[in-house]
């Protein structure tokens, strides 16, 4: 029990410390700090792409195109939205959890791990 309080713990300072300034305060570092992942341009390429795709979508509402059509067009921004949560989230957990947790014997990193393998079904 006491080791999932500690990954508790853990992550919940992992998260914390992901946070932007306004939200956590002035508690573990200043604004001047930028917080940069190297998949953030991957990110920020597919958000504007989705962003594009919507704005077409808007002139196929607006040009009386059918539903089914519209439908399917959302649903593809859709996921390209909810895919650059998923790679945003994924890297939150293998860059900020692993600078808090840092090196971990073998059998204490198990929960991590799992934490890590099991967030990639949400």
């Amino acid at each position: 029990m006491q080791s999932i309080a500690y990954f508790v713990a853990v992550t919940f300072l992992a998260l914390l410390l992901c946070l932007p300034y306004p939200l956590r305060g002035d508690m573990f570092s200043s604004m001047s700090e930028p917080h940069i992942h190297h998949t953030h341009p991957e990110i920020v390429k597919r958000l504007k792409r989705a962003e594009g795709h919507l704005r077409s979508i808007i002139e196929m509402i607006n040009s009386g195109r059918t539903c089914l059509d519209i439908a399917q067009q959302l649903h593809a921004v859709e996921k390209a939205v909810e895919q650059a949560k998923k790679t945003l989230i994924q890297d939150h957990l293998d860059h900020c959890l692993e600078e808090v947790v840092g090196a971990l014997p073998r059998e204490k990193r198990a929960p991590i791990d799992e934490f890590k393998a099991i967030t990639k079904y949400l």
